[in-house]
């Protein structure tokens, strides 16, 4: 137990000594325990506690609390989206080959230190995915890809908040948050109901954005690997790594939704019968992070049919 308790203080002194001191004292920074216990509450919540609560229960009916929050998810997405490139990348001031982390505290540095916090806070709102799909009882939906995505990325972007917030690594924030203005775009008009679903052709799109998405994070953070530029390679490795884990991890989903063949059942007397009220991305692939999103996040809502023989 003493070479426990020694080792995390060794390992706070550590964070105190390299850490960011702009952002060591802000809610969460100190240490990464309490965002690695958050994590794990997540994990236990959505995959053991919830299902365990749920199973005697009727799913709950959330259609106007989906509506709700995810347009409040679209305005916090945009807002990020908005602070990230204002504060750097839509100003002509950070460099797409090689942008260093500015340590001063510029007003317009600062505003980026602060947008890169709220990004981190934001990998924390985006678990009410999945509690939504616990309590609608959609427990297919709560898939490995789903809860990894979601569980990793709130600790994966703290060690960025914690030493290199801004610079380089904020391409990663700036692409998935607009993915995430889309994607939840998406679930905010599926989640209204079935008459717009005609209109909602386009779910496949989003997966296919999210792999475009990691392709450019992935060339966007091993250039540094072959040009000289003052930014951490840990960074380099632990960004660029992340985007090919989840790139293969959304592409397998791909494969599995779309380019499978699809059986019919044929019968000469034919009738139609309801399979599901809303079948939904299963693997919830659309999230990703810093998702990811990144959002880390796809469930768009479909009516799924079936023809049957008669008599079965």
């Amino acid at each position: 137990m003493a070479l426990i308790l020694q080792y995390i203080n060794d390992m706070h002194i550590f964070m105190d000594k390299y850490g960011d001191p702009r952002t060591n004292p802000w809610f969460l920074m100190s240490s990464p325990f309490p965002t690695l216990f958050i994590c794990l509450s997540y994990i236990y919540l959505v995959k053991v506690l919830g299902p365990r609560f749920m199973e005697n229960r009727k799913p709950y009916e959330l259609k106007n609390v989906l509506i709700v929050y995810n347009f409040l998810q679209v305005l916090f997405s945009a807002w990020l989206f908005y602070e990230i490139g204002a504060a750097g990348w839509f100003t002509g001031r950070y460099s797409f080959q090689c942008q260093p982390v500015d340590h001063s505290k510029n007003p317009q540095t600062m505003r980026m230190v602060h947008a890169c916090w709220w990004y981190y806070f934001s990998k924390f709102t985006e678990f009410f995915d999945t509690i939504f799909f616990v309590l609608r009882k959609k427990f297919d939906h709560v898939s490995t890809l789903h809860v990894i995505h979601h569980g990793v990325m709130p600790m994966s972007v703290w060690f960025g908040v914690k030493f290199t917030p801004g610079g380089h690594s904020t391409f990663f924030g700036l692409l998935n948050t607009f993915v995430h203005i889309v994607m939840y775009s998406y679930y905010m008009l599926a989640a209204m109901g079935p008459q717009l679903r005609p209109y909602l052709w386009w779910k496949k799109y989003l997966t296919t954005l999210q792999m475009v998405q990691f392709v450019g994070i992935m060339v966007h953070a091993f250039q540094l690997l072959f040009i000289d530029c003052d930014y951490p390679r840990a960074f380099v490795w632990w960004i660029g790594m992340h985007a090919v884990m989840f790139f293969f991890l959304f592409k397998d989903f791909y494969n599995q939704s779309y380019s499978k063949p699809k059986v019919r059942a044929r019968s000469p007397q034919p009738r139609t019968t309801e399979l599901a009220d809303d079948v939904m991305y299963k693997n919830g692939a659309l999230k990703n992070g810093f998702s990811a999103h990144a959002n880390g996040h796809a469930h768009g809502l479909v009516r799924a049919r079936t023809v049957l023989p008669a008599g079965n």
